[in-house]
């Protein structure tokens, strides 16, 4: 009968809810921007289309920083209160955007707007592992990651959107307007966060406190998996960087502005039952399918000549990269002990950072060598051996990590 009950535990509590909300509002935020920042900077500051990249970029870099710095101190000052205090500095990150000053400014106001986003998504992501019953983690971390996919699906086709219709400063409003929904609303959210393990590792007489301790800030058990995604998140920024004049050349313009949607569409569908399914048997039940479909992706976009294969390579991003995203997350939290949730989901995000980060720049060089659809010919074999290194790096010990 306790075991009935345990296996009806809600996923969707108040404060699931509240987290879930306050992580799509950032990443709405964060994406909403970062389509038009370089336009916007060529336009205002008449800066080159290279100092244009590196301004998007320094928000990812600043990303990386507020990651890697909030592993340590997750744990230390609760994901709550590390929570809140991320929200208080990219309001006042956020408010940077309406000073009028050099590209320089604009330059440092997009790296700390990126630190500030980097400690809140690590805090809301740490935060989800908590709230979110044990039997059904992975199930509950593919619902929480919904709440990047719409983010990141909304945030574009809303800022190339009201871009064409509004002053910037109207989307600088609306970002504003979201970081206070955000701070308010999570001051509702209850952690239950166990800070027992904190005291054992202080009765555990380790050394390693005094001086810089690379595991402070990086979780070991999640580095396999934060490989897996610096491949899998260079192999997505192709599509963001390259999807829009990839579709100009094919003459496929109109039907692109909606390929994210297609992509968002098939996420929602495919992530809860992937969580389903992961935590009723392993990931590699999700993973390998999820993999293929990546793989699939950039076979699709290979070929493209028309509306409905552009349509099929959306669809079959969300049930790929859309899958693999999440599932790798509960994989980096499955893997890891309580106290190092924090650590393990900074690992993760730092992973998949650096290859949306890295991604634009290297693949840059390439576009000066190939075709776009050589390109994406290219993405599909790196996703063919990111299947392989995932097998190798954590496939074939899946089984040993699975809850009895």
């Amino acid at each position: 009968m306790q075991s009935t009950d345990q296996l009806k535990t809600p996923i969707w509590t108040k404060s699931f809810n509240i987290n879930f909300l306050t992580n799509f509002l950032v990443y709405l935020s964060m994406y909403l921007l970062i389509v038009i920042v370089a336009s916007y900077t060529v336009d205002v500051y008449h800066a080159s289309t290279s100092i244009a990249g590196l301004v998007t970029g320094l928000f990812i870099i600043g990303s990386l920083i507020g990651r890697f710095a909030t592993g340590k101190y997750v744990n230390q000052l609760g994901p709550k209160k590390t929570l809140l205090i991320g929200l208080g500095f990219l309001l006042i990150t956020q408010l940077c955007y309406f000073i009028e000053g050099s590209l320089t400014f604009l330059m440092f106001t997009r790296l700390i707007n990126g630190i500030a986003t980097g400690v809140t998504t690590t805090a809301t992501g740490t935060i989800a592992a908590y709230v979110t019953p044990p039997e059904r983690k992975s199930e509950g971390i593919s619902m929480f990651s919904l709440s990047l996919v719409i983010g990141t699906a909304v945030g574009p086709f809303c800022g190339l959107f009201l871009s064409n219709l509004y002053p910037i400063e109207v989307l600088f409003g609306l970002c504003l307007a979201c970081g206070i929904v955000s701070f308010v609303t999570s001051f509702f959210i209850k952690v239950t966060f166990d800070t027992t393990a904190k005291e054992e590792k202080k009765e555990d007489k380790q050394p390693a406190k005094k001086g810089f301790s690379l595991s402070h800030f990086i979780a070991k058990e999640a580095v396999p998996v934060a490989i897996l995604m610096v491949l899998s998140g260079l192999t997505y920024s192709s599509i963001l960087s390259f999807i829009k004049d990839y579709a100009q050349e094919i003459n496929l313009v109109t039907i692109s502005s909606y390929f994210f949607i297609f992509y968002a569409i098939s996420s929602l569908v495919t992530r809860p039952l992937a969580g389903r399914m992961m935590d009723e048997y392993n990931e590699n039940v999700v993973a390998y399918p999820s993999f293929i479909c990546l793989i699939l992706t950039y076979v699709c976009l290979y070929f493209t000549s028309s509306s409905w294969l552009l349509v099929v390579a959306g669809l079959l991003l969300g049930a790929g990269y859309g899958t693999i995203s999440s599932i790798m997350q509960a994989v980096a939290i499955k893997v890891s002990p309580p106290e190092k949730y924090g650590v393990a989901t900074s690992t993760y995000f730092i992973g998949l950072d650096l290859g949306l980060g890295i991604g634009p720049y290297l693949l840059g060089f390439l576009i000066n060598v190939m075709s776009y659809a050589q390109l994406y010919g290219l993405m599909a074999i790196v996703a063919l051996f990111t299947t392989v290194l995932y097998f190798l790096l954590h496939g074939h010990k899946a089984k040993q990590y699975e809850v009895e």
